[in-house]
């Protein structure tokens, strides 16, 4: 038997943290609500999504990194660039990590029946993951701009470039989340 093939479990046993991460908690009324196994289902395939997503690009940056150490310009970089350099291969190495972890997480638990463990652990992963990415994304930023641009404006840009990074990616989906929460609440006092 296979995770999807597991059966569902009664609305009433289920756990706190998918109703907390589901973004269909604030449904109207009128619409039936989605059953638990559909929406661990569903929650599931999103993860897929978002991992196939953000792997592609942590890959693609992991492999430049990774071939930037055999370049002749790298033997001249100075201390201070190379330990940006390793800290910027490091977070791209824990980035993948973090990012691929979710299949692993599923081959090892396929018909196990824990997919909701399995869904939360792999969103957990994936926060991770895109921290790491952002990091990694600065880092090598960092690493480039250092060469092209005079001053500390290189240490500037990858700061706006890092506060928007947080915006886009942290701020805005946690603002939206607050949002959608008081409007179910003010739905339900009504």
């Amino acid at each position: 038997m296979t995770m999807t093939e597991q059966p569902a479990e009664p609305a009433e046993k289920e756990s706190a943290c998918c109703a907390r991460h589901d973004d269909h908690a604030g449904r109207p009324e009128a619409e039936p609500p989605e059953p638990a196994r559909e929406r661990v289902n569903r929650r599931w395939n999103e993860v897929l999504q978002e991992t196939r997503v953000t792997q592609t690009g942590v890959q693609i940056l992991f492999g430049f990194l990774l071939s930037v150490a055999f370049t002749p310009l790298f033997r001249e970089l100075e201390t201070p660039d190379k330990v940006i350099y390793v800290m910027t291969v490091v977070f791209g190495a824990s980035a993948t990590g973090s990012l691929i972890a979710p299949v692993s997480i599923h081959r090892f638990l396929s018909g196990q029946r824990m997919k909701d463990e399995v869904v939360e652990a792999a969103g957990r992963l994936m926060v991770c993951g895109m921290v790491l990415l952002a990091l990694t994304i600065g880092c090598t930023l960092l690493l480039i701009l250092r060469f092209v641009v005079p001053g500390v404006l290189a240490e500037v840009l990858v700061g706006g470039v890092m506060l928007w990074f947080g915006l886009c990616w942290y701020v805005l989906p946690l603002r939206l989340r607050r949002r959608a929460a008081r409007r179910a609440r003010r739905r339900g006092e009504v």
